[in-house]
């Protein structure tokens, strides 16, 4: 006979599931954001040796977030994440992807990720589409400057998504599909987040900063970036983890 399962322990009443992939990259400031509107939410991290829960069932929204790791990598987390992304919307549970999340949404969906042809690290411009669905999830104003760290992207699309926005290096910076949105960029990031980063970078990014990349900040001017914009992009979040929460069932 075999032993009983153990279920997940969650969070009474908890109304949000947010799976988080790497240890340094954190909900930031989703978190506070759910902590600000009351929310109850449970956080998994595969990295830390937490198992994702074995379904969305009594969640009313899930949230995906980023990481160092390829979406395209043989990593057992990962699949268990597009499963629980089918799921959710298989149940009508809105999604969001943060990077590394909205790159799994785009393959859970039926679309593809794949490595640009240079990487996007720092705070850089992104145009927004003139869409109804576009202004609806990023704001009326249709240039922002977000925060970017990635390698690859989802460059194929899922049948149905409509893409929101773009960048100079990067074509697909964001795409909505039925109630979910998946993103490139970080719009969760806070000072503390890219300090963290910043502090064990690898070794992929001290090469691109070498390299001259126009699309690759040095440290130095990360920093100086990020006290330009990094209030600009917490009223971006409040919008779009506004917009995300309408929908919630």
């Amino acid at each position: 006979m075999s032993a009983p399962t153990v279920p997940t322990p969650r969070t009474p009443a908890a109304e949000v599931l947010v799976l988080q992939h790497t240890i340094e990259d954190t909900p930031a400031y989703l978190g506070h954001w759910l902590d600000r509107a009351g929310v109850r939410w449970d956080v998994f991290c595969a990295e830390a040796g937490d198992p994702y829960p074995s379904s969305v069932t009594g969640y009313r929204a899930l949230a995906v977030l980023g990481g160092e790791w390829g979406a395209n990598d043989d990593r057992p987390s990962l699949r268990h994440a597009e499963a629980l992304i089918r799921e959710a919307d298989a149940q009508g549970i809105p999604v969001i992807g943060h990077c590394l999340g909205g790159q799994l949404m785009a393959r859970a969906f039926g679309g593809r990720v794949e490595r640009l042809p240079q990487p996007e690290i720092g705070w850089l411009p992104m145009r927004v589409s003139d869409l109804a669905q576009a202004r609806e999830w990023l704001g009326d104003a249709r240039d922002s400057v977000v925060y970017q760290w990635h390698y690859d992207s989802f460059t194929g699309l899922p049948p149905g998504a409509q893409v929101l926005a773009r960048s100079a290096a990067c074509a697909h910076q964001a795409f909505a599909i039925g109630p979910h949105l998946a993103m490139q960029f970080h719009v969760e990031i806070t000072p503390a987040k890219i300090d963290t980063w910043l502090a064990h970078p690898g070794t992929v990014y001290p090469a691109a900063v070498a390299a001259g990349l126009s699309t690759v900040e040095s440290p130095e001017i990360m920093r100086q970036s990020t006290q330009r914009h990094q209030a600009g992009s917490q009223a971006l979040a409040d919008h779009i983890y506004q917009c995300w929460r309408s929908r919630w069932r």
